[in-house]
């Protein structure tokens, strides 16, 4: 199945809120409402920092949100992939894979050097779909794994 994926733009601002509000939703995540995402959203997207990925059309059926930061280890950026979501009744048919290749595209085509993503230690499946993918959570070279620490501010 062929699943098309285009960039998004700040005309989905209200759209992207409102399935980052579904996926928060769905993971009984604290979240703010859809119009706070939207809002937010809307002053993102025109950043070249940020990339936001729509698969399905006309009805959309998942996203990817990407930001990059400029580091000393690489002459392009870095790329941290903040969320990848599929509308649930949609899962296993090739839409998250679609917006993760676009994703890769689009950052290689940036001369990213990397790209990270935080993924909980519980969800096995979600584990399981990036390692397909060719992502690992033990640094290149040794034997054991990468930890990611945050503090929320």
């Amino acid at each position: 199945m062929t699943v098309p994926v285009l960039r998004a733009g700040p005309s989905h601002a209200e759209l992207l809120g409102r399935l980052l509000f579904d996926f928060n939703t769905e993971f009984a995540a604290p979240t703010p409402p859809a119009e706070v995402f939207a809002r937010r959203f809307s002053k993102l997207l025109p950043r070249s920092d940020v990339i936001a990925l729509l698969a399905g059309d006309p009805d959309v059926t998942g996203f990817a949100l990407l930001t990059l930061r400029h580091t000393p280890y690489y002459d392009g950026p870095l790329a941290q992939l903040e969320e990848l979501y599929v509308v649930p009744q949609l899962r296993d048919q090739g839409i998250g894979t679609a917006l993760l290749d676009a994703a890769v595209t689009e950052v290689r085509a940036l001369r990213a050097g990397e790209m990270n993503i935080n993924v909980d230690e519980v969800d096995v499946d979600t584990r399981r779909f990036y390692e397909r993918h060719g992502f690992v959570n033990v640094e290149p070279g040794t034997d054991f794994r990468m930890l990611c620490y945050l503090r929320e501010l």
